[in-house]
């Protein structure tokens, strides 16, 4: 059958994307590097230093991802070539829809693994910490924010990645002037730190009663959430801390006690603010993560030597300075301006499909490493 003898062919080509991926990989080494930290798991003392242990435990989990995926893949390679021979053999045309689905879906799955191994930053397989802040424009601008944190909140749940918001302020009429979410999953900051920069809206205005075409800003902030045992010296005689009364949804606790927590670190300008947990010690907890992240992230793209270098300066958020530009009006289109990379599809694009920039950003990377 021709049909079944091209997905054959097709099934075949992606032999060498899988050998490719085993070289990048490496999964035996994976391996014998799990077995070395699991021979370090049963020496004495080793559970005294909770701290270590831990860091050892998520290493080795995080080795033994590398090759259960890999061998997951082969898997589903060689059982799928056995199906499709079987069916060639049997003349069995019933069975071209279920290896027509394989095919596209373990193809998919090569190309995103191949994509992984492209991420090669020091905190690329951590969580992530996004920021967005409305641009000037009012209402329009708010609501714009308020629309990308939305198609940020539907990317994490399309990679069973979790998301929970940690500090918001609303928009005077609609959306939002600023929020702060937390997307917790493998590779999420890796993913994500493409997402960096200013995002332009072209469309027409629900806002206006004229019917008139707006463009509006938003600003998008991505850092990596860092653990504890990073080497960031933060002085306390350097942060200004405030309580303040949450704003918003979230109960009779959090709207009448001052729980919420901004902090200004005083050297370099940076605020960080959490207000969505229940008590003022843990959301101080959580903003300090998140200050931690944020001189990491700034120190790193700016390739300074100390946090002492960092200034604060941020760019402004209007128009020149945009990374994508998403267009309702009069066509269709979200185009990325760094790679050049563009989906005609804006309603899918706003409801989380965002790999294929993405994709394009890494690859982007990895050609200038190169």
């Amino acid at each position: 059958m021709l049909e079944l003898d091209e997905l054959r062919q097709g099934i075949s080509a992606l032999k060498p994307a899988l050998t490719d991926l085993g070289c990048a990989l490496n999964p035996d080494q994976a391996r014998a590097q799990v077995r070395e930290l699991e021979g370090q798991t049963v020496e004495d003392g080793f559970w005294n230093d909770s701290e270590n242990s831990q860091k050892i435990i998520r290493e080795m989990n995080s080795l033994k991802r590398v090759y259960e995926r890999y061998d997951k893949l082969v898997s589903r390679y060689e059982d799928l070539e056995t199906l499709c021979l079987m069916a060639i053999e049997e003349q069995d045309g019933g069975l071209l829809g279920e290896i027509q689905d394989e095919f596209t879906n373990l193809e998919s799955d090569i190309e995103a693994s191949r994509l992984s191994t492209l991420l090669s930053g020091e905190h690329d397989n951590n969580n992530a910490i996004l920021t967005l802040h409305a641009g000037a424009g009012g209402t329009e601008a708010q609501d714009w924010a308020q629309m990308l944190q939305r198609m940020y909140t539907r990317w994490a749940e399309r990679h069973g990645y979790s998301c929970k918001l940690l500090d918001f302020l609303d928009g005077e009429e609609a959306g939002i002037k600023s929020a702060t979410i937390a997307i917790e999953g493998e590779n999420a900051y890796g993913y994500l730190k493409s997402e960096s920069g200013i995002h332009r809206l072209v469309r027409i205005s629900p806002f206006d009663s004229s019917g008139r075409r707006h463009t509006s800003f938003a600003a998008v902030e991505v850092m990596p959430d860092v653990d504890g045992d990073t080497d960031i010296d933060i002085r306390t005689e350097d942060l200004k801390v405030d309580t303040y009364r949450a704003s918003g949804a979230g109960g009779q606790h959090v709207n009448k006690t001052e729980s919420a927590i901004r902090i200004t670190h005083l050297p370099t300008g940076v605020v960080v603010a959490c207000q969505v947990e229940r008590s003022q010690h843990q959301n101080r907890e959580v903003a300090m993560r998140m200050l931690r992240s944020k001189l990491i992230e700034i120190k790193e793209r700016e390739h300074l030597e100390h946090i002492e270098d960092i200034k604060g300066e941020q760019r402004a958020i209007e128009w020149g300075s945009q990374i994508r530009s998403y267009v309702f009006m009069p066509y269709t289109l979200a185009k990325d301006h760094r790679t050049g990379f563009e989906n005609g599809n804006i309603n899918a694009v706003m409801d989380g499909d965002l790999d294929g920039f993405i994709n394009a950003y890494l690859k982007m990377n990895a050609a200038k490493a190169q």
